[in-house]
């Protein structure tokens, strides 16, 4: 690891300043300096995708992104996602669909949502199927998990129309 230091992020559209590492993982810096615990620890190695953030809008796995890679770019939460009234229309989905068991996966389930509804407003079964390939659920929700992308769809297809 190298040496601490301080480093400025945009996170959730707000600036941080944090001393830390640059080696650290973003994911560390998130939970451990910021107490954001949307995202989740699960593998180290971002294979399971319970870390996953938004960055730049993508989503990313943030257990293994450097916090001192990530400079200023725009990273976006599960806490970021909704606003100080409503939640935002994928994890409203999630809820109604009730597409959660332990609820360890959903991070990264309405992450990876979120970031393919913005890229395709009205994806097929497939392409919401290959966007969530790389998130492991063990409790088995992926009906559910399916259901509440396809509702979250609608609804962000419904909202653009009124635009």
């Amino acid at each position: 690891m190298r040496k601490p230091r301080e480093i400025i992020l945009q996170i959730n559209r707000t600036k941080h300043v944090i001393t830390a590492s640059p080696d650290a993982s973003l994911l560390m810096v998130l939970r451990n300096d910021l107490s954001l615990n949307g995202p989740k620890y699960g593998c180290g190695l971002g294979q399971c995708g319970a870390c996953t953030v938004l960055v730049d809008g993508v989503a990313a796995r943030s257990c293994v992104i450097p916090v001192g890679e990530v400079g200023l770019r725009a990273i976006t939460t599960l806490e970021g996602l909704a606003n100080a009234k409503t939640l935002h229309p994928v994890q409203a989905a999630f809820v109604q669909e009730q597409a959660a068991q332990c609820g360890y996966c959903l991070n990264g389930m309405i992450m990876t949502v979120a970031a393919l509804l913005e890229r395709v407003p009205d994806p097929t079964e497939q392409q919401i199927v290959d966007a969530l390939s790389g998130n492991i659920c063990r409790c088995g929700t992926h009906i559910e998990i399916m259901a509440a992308a396809r509702q979250a769809a609608r609804i962000l297809l419904k909202a653009r129309e009124r635009e």
